[in-house]
């Protein structure tokens, strides 16, 4: 494991150090003074609002050893106060963030499995992660903590790990850009190109643009797996593949790794899969094709990083999923619930309510709320999430939010009864109707 000492962030940054032992070594680095434990480095992030370097005694009352920080005068009479303490000053704390976890990644010659797409990054890094630390002591993003904050993050809690899964998200073109030269994969996954972000980006052809940016923390060879019954990544696939090392998997499209012999419940559901002219059967603890599509992900991934198929099909079998993305809760009355409510978009929505129509049971329900950040295209991508209400049968409609009531007039329009559609504009006036039902 690579130390990193005080001097050696005063060089990375080009830093001012205040007062401290410049040989002193610095790990375990937060941003949130809430989270600060003993020995900690706390790094003040200035937002639009607040600048976190503010909060710096707090985190030495924490017991942080180090802060890192921007923005700020202390006095002499403070300094005197913490002159046992570590205080390093930086002209941006959050570029001083990137360029310590980019010196830090360049210490360590470990695969590093990059992972991005327009919806299931999140559960796509959980499954890699459970198949990767069947060989090797693995390292992943935790939460959703993918942008130019949390990257860097994550790659700072680098200890003596084997390999590690960096999830990378973004709203605009150039941040995975950042990241990617931040993380530098070993071989990255891309999950799909959707409508995540399109009123930011404009097309899918630029979302499309934007995914492939993590090509660019990547050796020239290293191998890029996608999702080829994916239109988009398909069509990139076909003009790519005879200049670039990619891996393919599919349910529909002639893939490197395809799912046959499919079976989903409520329970889960498991499939064969052909490698090297042998039939494994995968079994997943989670139903929806989409968690197929992830777990052929996994094969490939786990194939390419020398990990035996018997290993990989543990690791399928055992991924937990992060809470609220497709989380299987019991309701009363012994109800099923779908807890799918962390972000959404018309891919996941979609994914979801296809897999809510293939569930047995006497009566489906679906909640909605609004899909934020798709610009002129927010009204026909809500109707086509009512389309899909209607199509795979959903006994109940329920929608929160002005954006949310387009699903409900198109399910409407294209027969869904209207006693069976409930539209809200927020969740009080959901809180005060329902409480009225009741009186």
């Amino acid at each position: 494991m690579k130390e990193i000492k005080v001097k050696d962030i005063i060089k990375i940054c080009n830093a001012n150090l205040i007062c401290g032992n410049e040989e002193e070594i610095l790990e375990n680095y937060k941003k949130d003074t809430r989270e600060i434990e003993n020995g900690d480095v706390y790094i003040g992030i200035k937002g639009e609002k607040f600048n976190g370097s503010t909060f710096f005694e707090t985190a030495f009352e924490k017991g942080a050893k180090a802060c890192i920080l921007q923005d700020i005068e202390i006095d002499e009479k403070t300094l005197k106060k913490y002159q046992d303490k570590i205080i390093i000053i930086v002209k941006d704390s959050v570029e001083a963030l990137q360029k310590i976890a980019e010196y830090k990644r360049k210490e360590y010659n470990i695969p590093v499995i990059g992972v991005t797409g327009s919806v299931g990054k999140t559960s796509t890094k959980d499954i890699l992660a459970s198949v990767m630390s069947k060989k090797y002591k693995t390292l992943k993003t935790e939460g959703n903590y993918n942008n130019h904050i949390g990257v860097p993050l994550t790659i700072l809690k680098l200890k003596d790990h084997e390999a590690a899964v960096i999830e990378m998200g973004m709203n605009h073109l150039g941040e995975i850009s950042k990241l990617t030269k931040i993380a530098r994969p070993t071989m990255s996954v891309i999950t799909n190109i959707g409508t995540s972000h399109i009123g930011e980006l404009g097309s899918r052809e630029n979302i499309l643009k934007a995914k492939l940016e993590i090509l660019e923390g990547m050796e020239e060879n290293a191998p890029i797996v996608i999702n080829n019954d994916n239109d988009m990544l398909h069509d990139w696939y076909i003009k790519n593949k005879d200049t670039r090392n990619i891996i393919t998997y599919g349910i529909e499209n002639k893939s490197d790794i395809m799912a046959e012999n499919i079976y989903t419940d409520d329970k889960g559901s498991n499939f064969t899969v052909n490698v090297e002219n042998k039939q494994y059967k995968i079994e997943i603890n989670v139903g929806g094709k989409h968690f197929i599509q992830n777990s052929l992900c996994a094969i490939c991934v786990g194939l390419k990083n020398n990990i035996s198929m018997e290993k990989i099909i543990e690791g399928i079998k055992e991924f937990k999923l992060t809470q609220k993305r497709m989380e299987i809760l019991k309701g009363i009355n012994n109800s099923t619930i779908i807890n799918d409510c962390y972000n959404a978009s018309y891919d996941s929505m979609k994914a979801a309510i296809e897999y809510l129509g293939e569930l047995k049971g006497n009566k489906k329900i679906a909640v909605l709320g609004d899909m934020l950040e798709l610009g002129e295209y927010e009204k026909e991508l809500h109707e086509k999430v009512g389309e899909e209400i209607y199509k795979n049968k959903i006994d109940i409609l329920i929608t929160i939010g002005n954006l949310a009531k387009h699903i409900a007039e198109k399910a409407s329009k294209l027969g869904l009864s209207k006693d069976k559609i409930f539209t809200y504009e927020d969740k009080q006036e959901r809180n005060k109707k329902t409480q009225r039902n009741y009186q």
